[in-house]
């Protein structure tokens, strides 16, 4: 019995001289940062030699992505932060302290501008646009209740004079009255007469389609770049910004439970692991940016703070003894203490 308490004994000064250690090794700024260099450096030549396909398999990575993609709810707290932080940002004063261009400056917006308008895409969609019938439809819509809103309201002739400037005079309001009686042929004429027109116009500035966008972009950018950011919120609202996050969520909420999205995230990263399966784990965290004076000044940069917070807490030192006391509380310590 002697013989144990003795043990017991021991194995306790030896435990908390071992925490007295170990935190006076993490505290330490110097042997923290030999320690992460150390490991850091251990780290990438482990990394130099092994894969990603050697390190992980495809499936795991697609259960995690589904996980956090899919099955996890997008309820409670998360939607709420986000609407706070967004009307918080919306109410932000520092936007009146800064125009557009002080942002995106003249030389980078045309940059942008112009590598936007000479996008394939831009074409495609443009010419998708003026070659639908929705196009026409939409100028024989506009034309159509011009007319019909001088036929209909005299009053209203005031309002359309620039689109039918031959009804000022007063003998065409003699015609207006005239005409009621025959308006179902005026009607099927007007339409006709502007479907062909818009048809023609349409049809005439396809080629030049791009460059009407881009001229048209350049000037709003010339009208605007000097205004405030503040000044847009005449344009959204902090209840649009409520109603834009609702939205938002709304559609994730129904989006994230497609058969699509859940193929959409497998067939990514089964293109990430045929890609770069075979590539060593340094040369894939270069790929991303990510390298050893990266991770070295991370660690740093939080670790110390982090650690002395902890420390004052009590809470360093209360995790460093509950992962060393149950060797010195084993069968294993006392029989290297016999021997």
């Amino acid at each position: 019995m002697a013989r144990a308490d003795k043990a017991t004994r021991t194995a306790a000064k030896l435990l908390d001289a071992h925490v007295a250690f170990e935190v006076r090794r993490i505290l330490d700024a110097d042997d923290f940062e030999r320690t992460v260099t150390d490991e850091v450096d251990h780290f990438l030549a482990l990394a130099d030699r092994l894969t990603l396909g050697e390190a992980i398999s495809a499936e795991p990575v697609k259960a995690v992505a589904q996980k956090y993609a899919v099955q996890i709810p997008v309820e409670g707290a998360i939607p709420e932060l986000v609407g706070e932080i967004a009307r918080s940002l919306y109410r932000n004063s520092v936007g009146g302290e800064y125009r557009l261009v002080d942002i995106v400056d003249d030389r980078h917006f045309d940059e942008l501008a112009t590598g936007v308008s000479e996008l394939g895409v831009t074409g495609r969609v443009l010419r998708r646009v003026l070659e639908g019938p929705a196009a026409v439809d939409t100028a024989v819509e506009v034309v159509s209740r011009a007319v019909d809103s001088v036929l209909d309201d005299p009053a209203a002739a005031d309002e359309a004079t620039d689109v039918l400037g031959w009804l000022r005079d007063r003998g065409a309001w003699g015609l207006r009255t005239a005409a009621k009686p025959i308006r179902p042929v005026i009607d099927t004429a007007v339409e006709q007469a502007t479907r062909a027109g818009a048809s023609f116009v349409l049809h005439s500035t396809e080629d030049d389609a791009d460059e009407m966008l881009l001229d048209s972009v350049r000037e709003v950018w010339r009208t605007h770049k000097d205004e405030s950011l503040a000044a847009y919120r005449d344009l959204v609202t902090e209840d649009d910004v409520d109603d834009i996050v609702v939205l938002v969520f709304e559609f994730w909420r129904e989006f994230r439970n497609t058969e699509f999205l859940r193929t959409l995230i497998d067939e990514s990263i089964d293109y990430v692991f045929a890609k770069y399966g075979d590539t060593p784990l340094s040369e894939l965290l270069a790929e991303v940016g990510v390298h050893r004076e990266d991770l070295l000044e991370e660690a740093m940069r939080f670790g110390p703070p982090v650690l002395e917070r902890l420390h004052e807490t009590g809470f360093l030192e209360a995790v460093v003894r509950r992962r060393l006391a149950a060797f010195y509380g084993s069968a294993d310590f006392r029989a290297a203490l016999k021997g």
